[in-house]
């Protein structure tokens, strides 16, 4: 499977070089350039495209799987849980909803 993934994403990334090396040609030419930059904008969505292909997860997705990773709750939210205090976030959580209570008719 990681193969077929390799071999997609380094098709996709040759057609991504072909698509741009035509937009940047057809950008030179003043009369082609509203054809050209989509075209380039295209190449640079199939770049990404073919690095999330080849790359895995965690490499490509970096802020992705940071976010799951913090998710989880730390050590000091779960002892505040258990004595029953609110942490610091939620308390300005708190106050904030009731401002916007207050502002809202």
């Amino acid at each position: 499977m990681k193969f077929l993934r390799a071999l997609s994403g380094g098709l996709l990334w040759l057609g991504a070089c072909l698509l741009g090396l035509v937009g940047a040609i057809l950008c030179v030419t003043i009369i082609l350039l509203p054809i050209g930059l989509p075209l380039l904008g295209l190449s640079r969505r199939l770049f990404t495209r073919a690095v999330r292909l080849v790359l895995p997860r965690p490499l490509s997705h970096p802020a992705k799987e940071a976010a799951k990773r913090t998710r989880k709750k730390s050590p000091a939210q779960e002892i505040a849980k258990r004595a029953g205090k609110k942490s610091p976030t939620q308390k300005l959580a708190k106050r904030t909803r009731k401002k916007l209570r207050a502002v809202r008719p």
